[in-house]
């Protein structure tokens, strides 16, 4: 029965899809992040869903009679050459057998993350791309905070099978970028109870985070938790937020939880600890062997390790070049998301840019902090984050202007300041 009412879905949606492009983004986030076809069991499992609103979304971009120019900023370049350079390492590899599979799914990424930003260009678009992947991930969020309540607390919350947030520690990273996410979708809702609602799912999806068991995702919840009061003049209300989660760790989560992130502070003592940082050497000593790195995958055989990490993974794979690029990206990004927060904090009608750029440094936070222990290096959650701050600039400096275009509504009345105090 799943597998049909997905199928008729999809099925229906790309008529919409051919006549209003950016709705295949949507619906292509929606199948990448929540991955609805892996909750059924029979044949949709394996349908090519991502692939038809692909080909569905270009015929639309091809036939529309909307331009659809690439906006092209430093983010872009940077993200671009990237791009090339992996193409180039992957092309040299170490072991090609690992990295050309492993590059089919990264090239696929990238080509949508450049097609977001091509219709992805106006205030409710980028709020709706928002929404999607908030609720996409946030409904694990939600289902794996139920279980943590009703007697699941000393099993592991897991991700879909076969996606990218399969595992515990992927799906806590994930996780921790939504919560900021859902925090800005409820500050843009004026209905009480979808603000009641989102409130109860940004608690469930708190206590699905610790419920992964994943250390790694304890210290990038912990790191995000601390920037979002750092940034929030309402510091007392961010706290008092957190109480439901106190309360879960003191009498729902067993006591093999707590003896598992007691191993954080006497890491060297932990076998898995340890190997995560010999991973790390292990990077560093095929950086220094080879300067473009081994390519895509090639740790797990060059040592016999993966990465575990975001960081040694592009050094271990592309090399110092390859990582220098990811981390200016990031560094770029951040000081986008600064810019609209300093430039839009004193228009009331930019308020959703400033509480959106806000919210998505505090995700980044987190995806820094937890990606430091995980190898997702690839996952689209962060290039789509960084296209969406791209293009929130390029609308915040249209509107700006003197002669700029009228501010665009908010999805519905106005709601209030987002914690009324993100003042950078």
């Amino acid at each position: 029965m799943r597998d049909i009412a997905i199928t008729l879905i999809i099925f229906g949606l790309l008529p919409v899809i051919l006549s209003r492009p950016y709705v295949g983004i949507l619906v292509w986030s929606w199948l990448g992040y929540m991955n609805p076809h892996r909750l059924a069991w029979g044949f949709s499992t394996t349908m090519p869903f991502a692939m038809m609103v692909a080909l569905a979304t270009f015929a639309a971009m091809i036939a529309s009679k909307e331009r659809h120019p690439l906006p092209w900023s430093r983010e872009t370049v940077v993200l671009l050459i990237l791009v090339l350079w992996m193409f180039m390492t992957t092309a040299l590899s170490l072991y090609p057998w690992l990295a050309w599979p492993q590059w089919d799914k990264v090239w696929r990424i990238m080509l949508m993350t450049y097609v977001t930003l091509m219709l992805i260009n106006d205030p409710q678009r980028v709020r709706l791309l928002i929404y999607v992947i908030a609720l996409s991930i946030g409904f694990y969020g939600f289902k794996g905070g139920v279980f943590v309540l009703t007697g699941g607390s000393s099993n592991s919350v897991l991700g879909p099978t076969g996606s990218f947030i399969e595992d515990r520690n992927s799906l806590g990273l994930a996780m921790i970028m939504t919560v900021p996410l859902l925090y800005y979708m409820r500050a843009q809702m004026t209905h009480v109870w979808a603000r009641i609602g989102l409130l109860v799912g940004i608690v469930l999806t708190l206590i699905a985070i610790v419920g992964t068991h994943s250390r790694g995702a304890l210290l990038g919840l912990a790191a995000m938790m601390l920037f979002f009061l750092l940034k929030s003049r309402q510091k007392f209300a961010a706290i008092l937020a957190m109480i439901p989660l106190a309360l879960v760790l003191l009498y729902v989560m067993p006591e093999e939880w707590f003896q598992r992130m007691e191993t954080i502070e006497h890491w060297e003592e932990d076998e898995s600890a340890s190997e995560r940082v010999r991973a790390w050497h292990n990077a560093i000593d095929l950086a220094q062997h080879r300067f473009i790195g081994g390519g895509m995958r090639a740790l797990v055989v060059w040592g016999g390790r993966d990465s575990h990490s975001i960081y040694f993974g592009m050094l271990g794979e592309h090399g110092w070049v390859g990582l220098g690029l990811f981390l200016l990206l990031l560094l770029l990004t951040w000081r986008s998301a600064s810019w609209i927060i300093r430039n839009a904090k004193r228009q009331p009608e930019l308020r959703w840019a400033r509480d959106l750029a806000a919210m998505i440094q505090v995700s980044l936070i987190g995806y820094m902090v937890a990606g430091a222990f995980l190898g997702l290096q690839y996952f689209d959650m962060y290039y789509h984050l960084v296209v969406i701050v791209v293009m929130t600039k390029i609308l915040v400096r249209r509107a700006l202007e003197p002669d700029g275009p009228a501010r665009a509504p908010p999805l519905g009345r106005r709601a209030p300041a987002l914690a009324r105090g993100l003042d950078r």
